[in-house]
This record gives structure tokens, sequence and C-alpha cells, in this order.
């Protein structure tokens, strides 16, 4: 309460008076909080990532991008800034809801990072983030072998108790909205093949480190777009839409280096060394400059998995 009680008050007043008098342009030292943010925020006494870019658009006005606990990154409009109380802030609509608040969200610059708050649906939590790495690798890499994650007894992953993921004949099948499946080893730089079916209508991801997802759903014939299959979710549109129809089996070979990735569908080159951004909504952790696990997506639509295998680079 103590935090949210003149969080309220502040947006009341800047309804009343005019706009000059509560915020003002980004000041010329913006350089502190412009770039990509890798945000922890805290929340009953647990944690959860998050992600923004703050960009500089003209001489003085800050526009970004926000990624939040779910969902894909949505684009700010603009960022204000007031010198009163030393704090950057902005508001966006609610995305994947029917109704509700828009989330408010504030931050300041410190020693490098950042801290603020976000209020939304009456709810008020802290966070803190530090800038994103730029995840460049500076020379060719050396594949090492290739495993194959799947086996009878799923011996390569961490099953959690609400799973439907089940092995049958070979075929690693989820036919029920369930928990996601993780790799128990975690990995840097990789090729990732996957040989995959889903019903008609079904929705699915393969979550790279934990932290980007590649979608996997059922677009035959559709437009292509960051959010359908092939797309890195919310960030990257695919240069075409190489879906099979649903039912029919389908293979996508992923090639991930440092934050640049390249994605073949059907045996169609889709996305060509393309930067991701940042984490898509659902990531397991912000940690950017560490290996992470392959995730997939049980909380959403079934899916059959035949064949996944890694390889992971040796140096």
């Amino acid at each position: 309460m103590k935090v949210f009680i003149p969080l309220l008050f502040f947006l009341s007043i800047s309804v009343m008076l005019p706009a000059s008098l509560m915020a003002q342009t980004a000041p010329e030292d913006s350089d502190s909080v412009i770039g990509r943010w890798n945000i922890t925020v805290q929340k009953n006494g647990g944690e959860y990532p998050s992600w923004l870019e703050v960009n500089r658009s003209g001489f003085n006005r800050l526009t970004g991008y926000f990624v939040g606990l779910e969902g894909s990154a949505r684009p700010i409009s603009e960022i204000k800034y007031s010198d009163t109380r030393n704090v950057y802030y902005f508001a966006i609509p609610p995305q994947w809801k029917r109704s509700g608040d828009d989330l408010y969200f504030e931050f300041s610059p410190v020693n490098g990072g950042m801290s603020g708050i976000q209020a939304e649906d009456g709810d008020t939590t802290s966070w803190t983030a530090v800038r994103a790495p730029a995840l460049w690798r500076d020379r060719p890499p050396v594949w090492g072998d290739p495993v194959d994650l799947l086996d009878e007894t799923m011996s390569q992953w961490i099953i959690p108790e609400n799973s439907r993921f089940r092995m049958e004949a070979g075929v690693l099948m989820n036919k029920d909205v369930g928990g996601n499946l993780i790799t128990k080893e975690t990995f840097d730089d990789f090729k990732l093949y996957v040989e995959f079916r889903y019903p008609e209508g079904s929705n699915s991801g393969i979550y790279l480190r934990g932290r980007y997802e590649v979608q996997i759903m059922d677009n035959y014939g559709e437009e292509p777009a960051s959010v359908t299959i092939g797309g890195v979710y919310g960030f990257i549109e695919p240069t075409v839409n190489a879906a099979k129809k649903a039912g029919e089996w389908q293979t996508m070979d992923i090639t991930l280096l440092g934050r640049y990735v390249t994605i073949v569908l059907n045996g169609i080159e889709i996305i060509s060394n393309r930067p991701i951004q940042g984490i898509t909504g659902g990531a397991l952790d912000g940690n950017e400059g560490e290996p992470g696990p392959i995730m997939l997506q049980g909380d959403h639509g079934a899916v059959d998995f035949r064949k996944i295998v890694i390889t992971p680079v040796a140096d």
C-alpha cells in the first residue's frame, strides 16, 4: 500500500494538470536508459522475467517495446519523463485480456542498471533490470556430436507433475493441455532438428535456451507473421509460410549462434541469421548470457514429436 497509494495519486493528478506540468520530453542524458534490458520482477516471494527496449525517436522523444510474463512484444508509443520525480514512465493497454487496467510502468537508472515498479489491476510490483548482453560469437562454430533427446523413458527431460506428454511407439505425444517439458541439460549455441505434427487448429512452441519461443501452430496457407509457424514469437517474421497441412509430419532446422537464429521449415529457409531482440513471453528466465535448456510448450495445444536431435557447439 505504501507504494500503490502515491501511484494512484500521481495518476489522478496527471489528468487534472496540463501535461507540461507533469511530463517533460526526455532529457539529453537519456543514454543511461536507452537500450535493451532484462528485467526481474519480484512478486509474492518469487520472481519472473520481463524485457524492455528503450529507443530514442528524434531529438528528445523515447519509444520502445515491452515483453511481460506472457504474450508478445508490445510497442510503447512514448516513454515520458518527470523531472520532479526523476522517473521515466509509460502505460500500455492489456494484450491477451478482454478487460482490465492499462499496465503502468516507471523506472530510473541505478548504478548502470535500472529499477522501478509496475502496476496493473490494483497490483503493484517492484523490479530490477540489467542491460541485455550483445551475444556476439567471435569465431565460427565447431560442432560437437549430435544428441538424440527422445527415448522411451524420456530420460533427457524434466517432467512436471501436470505433464501430459508421453511416449508411444517412439513418438513424444502431447494430447492435452499440461506442463512444459524442459531438458535436463542446458546449451549455449546449437543446431536443433525436429520432426513434428499437430492436429487442426493447434498451437505449441519450442523455447530456445528456455527464452526464445519458435512458434509451432496450424497456419497453413496464411500470411507469415512473427506469431505464426516458424516465427520467433513477437519478434521475427518468416519470409514465407512453408507450413504443411495439419496432420502431416513436418521438419524444422534451427541454428542459434549467440542471439542470431536461422530457421528452415520443411526444407525452406524462412529466417536467415536474424538477431532475436530479447526474451519472449513465457521465458524461464532473462539470463541471456547463460546457457539454457530446450523447452517444449505443453500448456497450449496438442503436438507430436518423432525426432528431436540437438548438436551443441564443441567450441
